[in-house]
């Protein structure tokens, strides 16, 4: 408008009097206060749309990273953590069809902030368990609690233990199985996931549909990647935020920490989890409120005005005569709506494009979703990490190489001008070349820790066999243990033993972390059987080449996230393009909920029964029962998953 105002001056400066087509003059000026409204608006969606991303990409990995934490701390097996993570699978399935197909009708934006609300409430509702159940309990002698009873942990009589010291711990047995209904408490974290799957339903389908349907054809693809590299963000935050409270004790703020006896490299231990999900809600909270104010509709680019398909959808769509020109932005009724369902739901299974995309990217996910829920236990188990430092890791350097990746193929695909058909082909040689780099990182990692009794016999010869029947050595005969018991000690040859118990200590100095057991006759066997030797507290590290082999895991690791990446925003892209616009939010549902149904609720359980498997040492639970594995058999747990990886790469 400037320039106009200056243009008209000069005419009256000059006496000229031309003629002015003053129609086409407003719609010019029209013209670009619409483009500007346009991307104005567009723009504001896409930042609101990133910051839920955000904040649901960070929940969801901080969940992730606490799997470990919620197995420990309610003392269950992998396979029905799998089924907890798999309840926001189930949450996402409930509405997926109803919110994709429904919801692209009515007004978007508002949906997906009622769906941050509903993700909030059930991030809160997972943390409640931690403020109504008892404190933590975990299994330690009695000379390692600080305690002023001095005990042999090698009872030659059970007599030896005062009775004062034998009604106390028998009491605290009692009030354990009458806590015991405690650990059931893991069902509200079930409902909270399940919760929070039901709340982030509509901001995939309804978002991706939102920014695609308004933003310039050009554009579309940057601003998807845009979106998907913030959201990637979300994870590293939610992995380092993991790996803070995995360094702070469960019941922090409750209990005295100077009384806590173990540290945050025990198996035992467990961090403050539900931290973390406090934090979380309040984010999804703040997320959610900008799309109350957002419109229903935006303006649409000059160059979709003309055309119900871009030039490159049809390519791949085959329109419909009679549908060709109905409005679908109409305010339809809700009977209107459920019977034109059925026809929607048979044109999109009537696509080829869609169909074939659909079933490789099940394939893929079940392999990925897998990786990703274990991936920080495979690391702990395999490598000797704690669960902050594998959280960090995961964090700091995994996350930022997929959010390059990602941003990457939409930079390309806009930089090279590549169509559908490119996009097809840079997704395939992504995918192609990032299953080989995941199936080289199995193909390396560490041997089991020795630890006698499961992994090594007292004597320092490798097991192969069953294990259970040789926690009991004649070093050990003439002590009154128990085999269920997991308090390990690291003797002074590098073996660890399950409890100072099964390792023949006879006396103990100290108390706490400090604690130092001696004449452990249990650890002189392996190189002189006639001098007993000392331990500590906690279990011995990995050998000396696991450091270096977990940073060559690491490196591969990035090298396999960035490729995998790069043929995500492609992949996207021809999602979009090879289905009718008016079907692209359902088409999205549908994708989605396969991807659920087929791939995120069974590849978490079926991960978590095979990785049970491969357990050497179950905890027991106060009252009787099998907790949660206190160690794997880090040999047949590398094996597993490059079989099952195999097997999803193959197909």
């Amino acid at each position: 408008m400037e320039i106009s105002s200056k243009e008209n001056t000069q005419f009256f400066s000059n006496n000229t009097i031309l003629p002015v087509d003053r129609s086409s003059f407003k719609s010019e000026s029209s013209a670009s206060k619409e483009k500007q409204s346009c991307c104005g608006g567009i723009k504001i969606f896409l930042g609101a749309l990133s910051f839920v991303y955000f904040a649901k990409a960070l929940s969801g990995s901080y969940f992730k990273s606490t799997i470990t934490q919620i197995e420990r701390r309610f003392d269950i097996p992998s396979s029905l953590v799998g089924i907890i993570d798999g309840s926001f699978e189930i949450g996402n399935l409930l509405i997926i069809i109803l919110v994709s197909y429904f919801g692209a009708k009515l007004h978007r934006p508002r949906i997906i902030g009622a769906g941050c609300l509903i993700m909030s409430a059930g991030t809160f509702l997972i943390a409640m368990p931690q403020f109504f159940m008892g404190r933590y309990q975990y299994e330690r002698f009695p000379s390692t609690i600080n305690s002023t009873v001095s005990i042999s942990p090698c009872l030659q009589d059970k007599s030896q233990t005062p009775l004062p010291a034998l009604e106390k711990s028998q009491a605290k047995i009692n009030a354990g199985c009458e806590k015991e209904a405690g650990s059931s408490m893991w069902i509200y974290v079930l409902l909270g996931n399940l919760l929070r799957g039901i709340g982030e339903t509509p901001i995939q389908p309804l978002g991706i549909a939102y920014i695609d349907d308004y933003a310039i054809e050009e554009n579309a693809a940057l601003y998807i990647g845009c979106v998907q590299t913030v959201a990637i963000i979300g994870p590293i935050f939610g992995f380092l935020l993991g790996s803070l409270c995995a360094k702070l004790y469960v019941d922090i703020g409750f209990v005295d920490l100077d009384s806590v006896t173990i540290t945050h490299k025990d198996a035992q231990w467990v961090g403050a989890w539900w931290l973390g999900y406090l934090i979380a809600g309040v984010i999804s909270i703040l997320a959610g409120i900008p799309f109350w104010f957002l419109p229903k509709h935006l303006p649409k680019p000059e160059s979709r005005k003309d055309s119900s398909t871009s030039s490159e959808q049809s390519k791949f769509i085959i329109e419909d005569n009679k549908d060709q020109h109905k409005s679908y932005q109409q305010q339809v009724k809700i009977t209107e709506m459920a019977k034109d369902f059925l026809p929607s739901l048979k044109n999109l299974f009537g696509n080829p494009v869609y169909i074939l995309y659909l079933c490789a990217s099940i394939i893929q996910f079940n392999s990925l979703i897998g990786m990703v829920t274990y991936k920080p236990k495979y690391i702990e188990q395999q490598y000797g990490q704690t669960s902050s430092k594998t959280n960090f890791v995961i964090g700091l350097i995994n996350i930022p190489a997929v959010a390059f990746g990602i941003f990457s193929g939409g930079l390309i695909m806009k930089k090279f001008r590549i169509n559908v058909l490119g996009g097809a082909k840079l997704s395939l040689g992504s995918s192609f070349f990032g299953y080989l780099l995941l199936l080289s990182l199995f193909a390396m990692g560490c041997e089991n820790s020795d630890v006698a009794g499961l992994t090594v016999s007292y004597h320092g010869t490798k097991r192969m066999t069953d294990y259970e029947q040789d926690l009991f050595s004649e070093c050990n005969s003439g002590c009154a243990c128990s085999k269920n018991d997991w308090d390990p000690i690291c003797g002074e040859n590098g073996v660890t033993y399950i409890s100072a118990c099964l390792a023949g200590c006879q006396a103990s100095n100290g108390s706490g972390k400090s604690t130092v057991f001696f004449n452990c006759s249990c650890v002189g066997t392996l190189e002189s059987p006639s001098q007993s030797s000392s331990a500590v507290v906690g279990p011995c590290q990995k050998g000396k080449e696991c450091p270096k082999m977990f940073l060559y895991f690491l490196v591969i690791s990035v090298i396999t996230s960035y490729t995998l990446s790069v043929g995500g925003t492609p992949g996207y892209i021809l999602l979009l393009r090879c289905i009718k616009p008016h079907l692209k939010s359902f088409a999205l549902g549908i994708y989605t909920l396969a991807i659920r149904v087929l791939a995120g609720i069974p590849a978490p359980v079926y991960f978590g029964v095979a990785i049970d498997t491969t357990c050497l040492k179950w905890g027991s639970k106060r009252c009787g029962g099998r907790g949660a594995c206190r160690l794997y058999d880090s040999n047949a747990l590398r094996s597993l998953s490059k079989e099952i990886n195999h097997d999803s790469g193959n197909c």
